[in-house]
């Protein structure tokens, strides 16, 4: 099998720019190899901050080949594929043929860390390979192991190895508590998530390392390996450290971010784009194809003329219908009064108390 490889998927968005800034910063010790999966259709903005992130890692991002035939761009080659028939909620191709082939084809049957964007203020998991070579390690969270090896190592039947592997650990003071946590079976009255919880309040390092151990006895790939710098990671970083980290690092926040003013019926607010990947996804917000068409009009005619044979990006109206003068003045209001609803939040220059509910939809592997 060789080495284990450490690679880190660049989607164009904040959070995977912010983590291989972080990566750099905090672990340059390992050698990652920074990829991107390229659909032909990103924003401007998504291959600034690609080439401004190459300039910061002094690496180049490897850009994923999807296709073999240079004559379309990859979205165009797989439209041909399937007939014009445009991917949905419930059929993503996309995400299938332009980002997780070529992701799995880049690894191989290497045995690889996969570092995945995701924040300690989100409740996801995120993009998983169901190949057993791939271990996904998330640095924001407090709870760096993916769901698939934390489910095993707290599971009832592993609870006497567990007890084993935090006997070799300093606990100090925290011990009694920490056995007590660690032989309570989880049930209906305590799920493996409180029971991950009260382990990772007691002591982030010692999880981190009693977990370790048991991977040592698995097949995956930190098996392979004598150490791993993370164990002693205990960050959690949330969206706010996000853009400080983009901001203060030089690499910037892409321009789709920062909020734009718009007038309707004597009502001011602001609008932007949530997330990086296709300037049609179809994951976008209604008042997000709006501020598509009122800002980059021609990406916005290019998406239109993708609407043919009954097929359209969004499940209830066209393209043609949404930009109507009554409807785009209804989509706006509806928008101002959901920003009223939310007043409770902070403002932010980058929509942070709008777009957040409509964050974590999509594919992980688009966006993260």
């Amino acid at each position: 099998m060789g080495k284990v490889r450490h690679v880190l998927g660049i989607s164009g968005g904040k959070d995977s720019a912010a983590l291989a800034i972080y990566m750099k910063q905090n672990h340059p010790e390992l050698d990652i190899e920074y990829y991107t999966s390229d659909t032909g259709k990103e924003l401007q903005d998504t291959y600034d901050l690609i080439e401004n992130l190459e300039n910061f890692l002094g690496k180049e991002i490897i850009k994923l080949p999807s296709i073999s035939d240079e004559t379309l761009n990859p979205f165009d080659h797989y439209i041909k594929m399937y007939n014009g028939f445009l991917p949905g909620n419930m059929s993503r191709w996309c995400t299938k043929k332009l980002k997780l082939e070529p992701f799995e084809k880049f690894v191989g049957n290497d045995l690889v860390i996969s570092y995945v964007g995701i924040r300690g203020d989100e409740d996801r998991e995120g993009y998983i390979s169901k190949k057993s070579n791939i271990q996904s390690i998330f640095p924001f969270r407090k709870n760096i192991f993916s769901e698939d090896v934390t489910a095993k190592f707290l599971s009832n039947g592993n609870i006497l190895n567990v007890l084993k592997y935090y006997e070799s650990i300093d606990l100090g003071e925290k011990r009694e508590r920490i056995f007590e946590v660690i032989n309570e079976e989880t049930s209906v009255n305590f799920s493996q998530t409180q029971k991950l919880n009260s382990l990772l309040d007691l002591g982030i390092k010692e999880y981190n390392k009693a977990i370790f151990q048991f991977l040592q006895t698995t097949e995956y790939p930190l098996s392979k390996e004598n150490d791993f710098p993370l164990i002693n990671n205990e960050d959690i970083l949330v969206r706010d450290d996000i853009f400080r980290i983009l901001e203060e690092s030089g690499v910037g926040v892409p321009e789709y971010y920062k909020a734009i003013e718009f007038e309707v019926n004597g009502k001011k607010s602001t609008y932007a784009r949530s997330r990086s990947g296709c300037f049609f996804c179809f994951y976008q917000q209604k008042i997000e194809w709006i501020w598509l068409y009122e800002q980059h009009p021609d990406l916005f005619l290019k998406a239109m003329e993708y609407e043919k044979d009954g097929y359209s990006w969004i499940q209830d109206e066209t393209l043609v219908e949404i930009i109507q003068p009554d409807r785009i003045e209804r989509i706006k209001e509806e928008y101002i009064k959901r920003k009223e609803r939310k007043k409770s939040k902070v403002q932010s220059p980058y929509l942070l108390d709008i777009l957040d509910d409509a964050e974590g939809e999509g594919c992980a592997s688009c966006f993260i």
